[in-house]
């Protein structure tokens, strides 16, 4: 199983630092193994509150963080959750909240979580395994044609969409990551077949995607990390698709955004900015960090910081 390596370390210290060099708590929505947290600490992190829904990665960060690990509270939630365990700590403010929205190495390396194309296991998919919830076998063997090719196109912006969802249904029922991988590659066009990208990744982003509920959850907790933000504190996320980046973008521009109305113009609804934008382009990894971590091409940071409001 590969060694779990956080991306972006390096300007995501730089740019969530707050101007006034305060870090007394910190909000570590995706914990995983551990690697921004630490990052956090060695930086000057008083307190980390932690969270991730998967305990698998939660004994493995334990472990990664065990020398500070009387500075870090770990929850295992969803980051969506983050102001109601914040408040229950007493923490009504924080200064600083970190989002890494991408899959771990070790969750991709892991057979039984069924998140891989390139290893055989069951479809699963689940960030949290002992969650109730639907897995992706049973979105496939259950959904209608229409709805899984919809599933698809939405959130793996799958162009092929309708043929393999018309494929997965004449197959039905699939069972696993290599029967599911090996349907795909027969369905998408020849020319795909012969590309670097295996044929299966948009599928297999689109049904995780679609059992994590992750759209919502970050459409979700966007609005709900900003108002637990202090004055000068900073909110950073890294995206690992469009998807997700778009969401980011289009929330940070919307939470950036000021409407004065001008004199005699009262039917224009003002506005006053909660954030302002600290990186208007997102930081993407440098060449050096492409080299030593490959799976770090897609990342993207962008980060926010509160405004004070008169």
């Amino acid at each position: 199983m590969s060694a779990h390596i956080p991306v972006l370390v390096e300007p995501l210290l730089r740019l969530t630092l707050p101007s006034d060099g305060r870090l007394d708590r910190v909000i570590d929505g995706t914990l995983g193994a551990g690697g921004h947290t630490r990052a956090m600490l060695q930086a000057g992190a008083g307190e980390v509150l932690a969270f991730d829904l998967d305990a698998a990665a939660i004994e493995i960060a334990r472990r990664v963080l065990a020398p500070d690990l009387e500075r870090v509270t770990i929850a295992q939630h969803s980051y969506v959750d983050m102001r109601a365990v914040a408040f229950q700590r007493g923490w009504r403010e924080v200064d600083a909240i970190i989002l890494d929205l991408g899959l771990s190495s070790m969750q991709l390396d892991d057979p039984a979580r069924g998140f891989a194309f390139r290893h055989e296991g069951p479809l699963d998919m689940r960030f949290d395994a002992l969650n109730e919830s639907v897995t992706a076998e049973e979105l496939l063997n259950s959904l209608p044609e229409d709805d899984l090719a919809d599933l698809f196109f939405r959130y793996g912006e799958e162009k092929a969409a309708r043929k393999i969802a018309g494929a997965i249904v004449a197959q039905r029922p699939i069972g696993s990551t290599g029967e599911l991988a090996s349907l795909v590659k027969t369905v998408v066009p020849k020319r795909r077949r012969m590309t670097k990208i295996h044929p299966a990744t948009k599928v297999f982003q689109a049904l995780r995607i679609a059992v994590n509920r992750e759209l919502e959850s970050l459409e979700k907790a966007l609005p709900v990390a900003v108002d637990l933000l202090r004055p000068g504190g900073r909110l950073a996320v890294i995206a690992f698709h469009s998807l997700e980046d778009r969401i980011v973008k289009r929330r940070f521009r919307e939470l950036a955004q000021e409407i004065v109305a001008p004199p005699g113009m009262a039917s224009i609804k003002e506005k006053r900015a909660l954030v302002r934008l600290v990186n208007r382009k997102p930081i993407a990894p440098d060449d050096k960090e492409l080299n030593s971590n490959p799976r770090s091409r897609s990342a993207r940071l962008r980060v926010v910081e509160k405004l004070k409001l008169d």
